[in-house]
């Protein structure tokens, strides 16, 4: 027991007092922040290329109306397009816009040609469409005699408020439950899932190098010589994952910080929000209020008691399951990348599908693929804590767990068996037939 104490001690004073893991942990949430948000600036980012386009509106639907944008501008012309393209040079325009009129006024297909030397791209093309499809619908209530204010209040904003099926309880909102509660599972659920995909496969990565590493350089037959090659083997193991336990500890402290930091130094301008949200026409200040009121509330009655301690059992679990496949890999190559990606890919594949599962898990959390998915031990270490957030039952999770220590265990008993042989073994490659023939073994 004390060289096993000392093994782990070993592994995990090495790599916490290393300035990559000091780096890695602290700028670590910094990082993912900047990341969210960069990501977040890219896909709302919209093209700034400006286009100058000529109308030829034969059925006159527009009446010569047209409101600019910070895309388009806009102007008419009654002449025939080979006209407006002979003045090309006196009156430069990037595309023409030839909209026929309808047939019907109940036609509801339209089909415009749009001529230019350069190709619309999608966003332009989409918002392009949607110009000429609201003015087009103005135009057939014009022609139609119908008021448009009364066909505006023909539409009706719904909001599906969640309710138990409780015959003794009528009144809205004892629950606690708001219209938000699954976006907001879903925004806990992805995190926490991600971030055991990321603690997972990084530090089984880690394990791997660390036996590939010892093996390559002799290291590991001074070190036989006073150890078991199973205490090496769990010593390394208990080790890393103390790091990431310490990574995560030092994470959810530094999270809530960085959080609270950045809005008392750049400050979230509630009127600014309110002023952007009225001009879009998408919510006022009471509804602002509501919805921050919500998130508050959804983010206080979340069952952290239950999540934090499901989620360290799921990385630990996860954890021994595959960095002691890692380690066995590891043990059975030497410094050949091309080798160690062959045997590795069958560890890989299940921590990849298990996060695009993780993705389908948080938009439809008692899903047949989430719910098996989240009970599987090579998925559940992250499918399931993306569902935790969403209250799964408790037999799920009970389920969830025991299978999964089971099956680190089993993986850590053939992983020992396969690192007793294959860390002594040089000058031969490690095939998957010579794997299982380790196994087999008897000691």
């Amino acid at each position: 027991m004390n060289k096993l104490w000392l093994i782990i001690k070993r592994e995990y004073l090495s790599r916490v007092k290393t300035k990559s893991f000091i780096l890695t942990t602290l700028l670590g949430p910094i990082i993912m922040v900047v990341f969210i948000a960069i990501v977040g600036l890219i896909f709302g980012y919209e093209s700034d290329e400006t286009r100058e386009i000529v109308i030829i509106d034969r059925g006159d639907m527009l009446e010569h109306k047209m409101k600019d944008t910070e895309s388009f501008f806009f102007r008419f012309s009654d002449k025939d397009y080979a006209d407006v393209v002979a003045e090309k040079e006196q009156k430069p325009f990037d595309a023409i816009l030839i909209i026929p009129p309808l047939k019907e006024v109940a036609d509801r297909k339209l089909t415009i040609d749009y001529h230019s030397e350069d190709q619309l791209d999608i966003d332009g093309m989409l918002a392009l469409q949607n110009i000429i499809r609201d003015k087009i619908r103005d135009y057939k209530i014009r022609e139609l005699s119908l008021d448009s204010e009364q066909l505006d209040n023909l539409r009706t904003s719904i909001t599906v408020n969640p309710e138990p099926l409780d015959p003794d309880d009528e009144e809205e909102g004892e629950t606690g439950a708001t219209p938000i509660t699954s976006m907001v599972g879903a925004i806990i659920g992805g995190s926490m899932g991600f971030v055991m995909y990321f603690l997972v496969f990084i530090n089984g990565m880690m394990v791997m190098r660390s036996v590939m590493e010892e093996k390559t350089n002799r290291i590991v037959e001074v070190m036989i010589s006073t150890v078991k090659p199973f205490q090496l083997m769990m010593g390394k193991l208990i080790g890393v994952g103390g790091v990431g336990l310490t990574q995560i500890l030092i994470w959810a402290i530094l999270i809530p910080l960085i959080v609270v930091g950045a809005n008392l130094i750049f400050g979230f301008d509630t009127g600014q929000a309110v002023d952007l949200s009225e001009a879009s026409g998408e919510l006022n200040t009471e509804d602002l209020e509501i919805m921050m009121a919500q998130v508050t509330a959804e983010l206080s009655a979340v069952n952290w008691w239950l999540l934090v301690p499901c989620f360290v059992i799921f990385f630990l679990g996860g954890y021994l399951v595959y960095s002691s496949l890692f380690a066995a890999v590891g043990s059975a190559i030497g410094d050949d990348m091309a080798e160690s990606q062959a045997l590795t890919m069958p560890i890989t594949i299940p921590v990849i599908l298990a996060l695009y599962i993780m993705f389908a898990a948080i938009r439809a959390p008692n899903s047949s693929l989430a719910v098996w998915s989240s009970i599987f031990p090579l998925f559940s270490p992250i499918v399931m804590p993306a569902r935790l957030a969403f209250d799964p039952p408790a037999w799920q999770i009970l389920l969830s767990i025991v299978l999964l220590l089971a099956t680190a265990w089993g993986c850590v008993w053939v992983s020992a068996r396969i690192y007793r042989t294959g860390i002594l073994m040089y000058g031969k490659k490690g095939t998957f037939k010579e794997i299982w023939k380790w196994v087999r073994a008897k000691q």
